[in-house]
């Protein structure tokens, strides 16, 4: 399967199942278009006749051209016939029941009462909780218990505001160290936090010990200010961006990201990228709100152009920067098309449910943070371990090849099939596919692309 588009001055072909990137002048760009169509005696005409008034371009350079490109079908890099399919249904099979990764759900409350929050508010549908330091350790040994010869293990504090429950966070993460070395395990620490609770110890001891600390802010202060207030409706922006800042500054190189969220209200959010970008950060996430249609906040058909426009203004914006050595990161534009993820990852995806899970503050075990609350899909929990088997089985058959809708699609082997949280809220399956999520991931892989071959063209 191969993919064709032109963005930023580019002629760019992507051969789906090699993997490979071809960028292309117009001729070769539109031979590519017409090479499995026609032969080579109707395609040699066909383009002349087309750059008729490029005299430059003569019959011997087409075939040239044609010759090139029958070179590389033979060598997997064009027109690759997709040989992944049968294996699909055995790469999670093959994994066992190995656990890399737990998000710990520390607490289910939040001192924010943001409106398009999934997790209502932090109490994902329950009550308000905090958990105990107990569950929170049995949780670690559930994971090394049943992590098999992963080294690396990723454990992300989370909530509602993890912060609500700091001294937990800070006493689990001094377990973890006392014990890691004895089980022969690294743990990767993430935070994720609103930044209302900041404080110079949250600074030091995250700084210290997390790999990466996640910041929520929605960029411009109007928009941070529509949805992420407090229980009396004031907004948090002036509270929180000094903390952040702060925070970042002591960081130094380590990994951190802003994470912002543009809705209905603000589908032009390469302006809420210019106001972090001028609050002096320069690792940025901007993701799109999910939520039911009739909401306030959805995303409608009438942003999706506003919203394609922003992604390839972003990539530009991005390239002008490196070449004025100002660059910055943008969370969904890094792609490596080098090294990137196995062919275990590209089809099989992120590996909630299996190889990924979420804890609660009493201890059971969700597929991710966006199904807790969803009571059918409880797998058990920490201390019993996995008990539902059948919904484990339904995530563990989730692949690209189970979904019917990817099977043309040429991002497949980018996005694995997509988030089955957001399936499950947009269709009722979790084999389904959020339509409207997958035409904006693969507008962002158009312009992650687009800027690789830019940065190839960079001195």
């Amino acid at each position: 399967m191969v993919h064709q588009y032109k963005l930023g001055g580019y002629n760019l072909v992507l051969d789906t199942c090699s993997g490979s990137i071809h960028v292309v002048d117009e001729a070769a760009y539109d031979i590519i278009a017409v090479y499995k169509e026609k032969t080579r005696e109707e395609i040699v005409p066909l383009i002349l006749g087309k750059y008729a008034h490029r005299p430059e371009l003569t019959a011997q350079e087409v075939e040239s051209c044609l010759d090139a490109i029958g070179q590389l079908e033979k060598n997997g890099k064009l027109f690759t016939p997709d040989t992944f399919a049968p294996m699909a249904g055995d790469f999670k099979a093959k994994g066992g029941n190995v656990i890399k990764a737990l998000c710990l759900h520390v607490a289910h409350t939040c001192n924010l009462n943001c409106a398009y929050c999934f997790a209502s508010q932090g109490k994902f549908h329950g009550e308000r909780a905090l958990m105990p330091f107990e569950v929170g350790r049995r949780a670690l040994d559930f994971l090394i218990e049943n992590s098999g010869g992963r080294h690396n293990l990723e454990v992300d504090f989370f909530g509602g505001e993890p912060l609500m429950n700091w001294d937990v966070v800070k006493r689990l993460v001094a377990y973890a160290r006392t014990i890691e070395k004895e089980k022969g395990k690294n743990f990767r620490f993430t935070l994720t936090t609103n930044g209302m609770s900041i404080d110079s110890d949250v600074i030091d001891f995250a700084n210290r010990e997390m790999s990466n600390v996640v910041l929520s802010l929605d960029g411009r202060r109007e928009v941070h200010d529509r949805y992420r207030v407090d229980y009396q409706g004031q907004g948090s922006y002036d509270r929180v961006v000094p903390k952040f800042q702060e925070l970042v500054r002591a960081r130094g190189e380590k990994d951190y990201y802003m994470r912002g969220t543009f809705t209905h209200q603000n589908p032009d959010f390469l302006k809420d990228i210019d106001a972090m970008l001028d609050l002096g950060f320069d690792q940025l996430s901007m993701e799109p709100v999910v939520c039911a249609p009739g909401d306030p906040a959805a995303l409608t058909e009438e942003d999706k152009a506003i919203v394609m426009e922003q992604y390839e203004r972003l990539a530009q914006k991005m390239l002008e920067r490196r070449k004025e050595g100002r660059p910055f990161t943008f969370y969904h534009y890094m792609v490596d098309l080098e090294s990137g993820p196995c062919i275990y990852k590209r089809i099989s995806g992120c590996g909630s449910g299996t190889e990924y899970m979420a804890v609660t503050p009493w201890g059971d075990l969700y597929p991710c943070h966006q199904f807790v609350g969803e009571e059918k899909f409880r797998l058990g929990s920490v201390f019993e371990g996995v008990t539902n088997h059948t919904v484990q089985e339904e995530f563990r058959g989730c692949n690209v090849y189970a979904r019917p809708d990817c099977a043309d699609c040429w991002a497949k082997l980018y996005c694995a099939g997509g988030c089955a949280a957001n399936a499950y809220h947009a269709t009722g399956s979790i084999g389904g596919i959020y339509r409207y999520g997958c035409e904006l991931f693969k507008k962002r892989m158009e312009c992650a692309i687009m800027l690789k071959a830019a940065e190839a063209d960079l001195p």
